[in-house]
């Protein structure tokens, strides 16, 4: 019996490697973009962007079949690992809770479930484009093969 895909080396390293861009490209942008006020604008942009890309990229490898090979690579390596690093529940956390004992009990309430509420819908969103995209290239597909020369014509 062979062991599961997430105690495999090979897809440990995979998602240690993406997780650690993912890392690095989120402290770069919350550097890049400091908060304003009490509000961590720039956490919450990168969990919110972080959950609709997560949605597009899953929803997009599920249509192009199963979770195996590159599909499964792509996906542990980029959903696991790059995103898992680039968005940060311990911050929005330690923000939260930073807020709510700071007196901020409105805003610290707002900012946490307006995260996590947030980020549901970018999730969504992310999982409606794959759908469009998707359909969209089918549509594409569709065209080039009903626009094809056959055999025997002679266009």
């Amino acid at each position: 019996m062979s062991r599961p895909v997430h105690l495999r080396l090979p897809y440990l390293g995979l998602a240690l490697l993406g997780g650690t861009f993912g890392t690095a490209v989120r402290e770069g942008l919350t550097l890049t973009f400091t908060s304003t006020g009490d509000i961590p604008y720039a956490i919450f942009a990168v969990n919110v962007l972080g959950a609709f890309l997560l949605g597009l990229l899953l929803d997009s490898l599920a249509r192009m079949g199963p979770d195996e090979g590159r599909r499964r690579r792509m996906r542990i390596m980029v959903g696991t690992g790059f995103m898992g690093g680039f968005t940060t529940y311990s911050a929005l956390a330690a923000d939260t809770a930073g807020l709510l004992g700071g007196g901020r009990v409105g805003v610290g309430i707002a900012y946490g479930l307006g995260t996590v509420l947030v980020g549901g819908l970018a999730t969504w969103a992310g999982i409606a484009t794959a759908t469009v995209l998707h359909g969209r290239s089918r549509a594409v597909a569709r065209r080039r093969t009903l626009d094809a020369p056959r055999s025997g014509d002679s266009r």
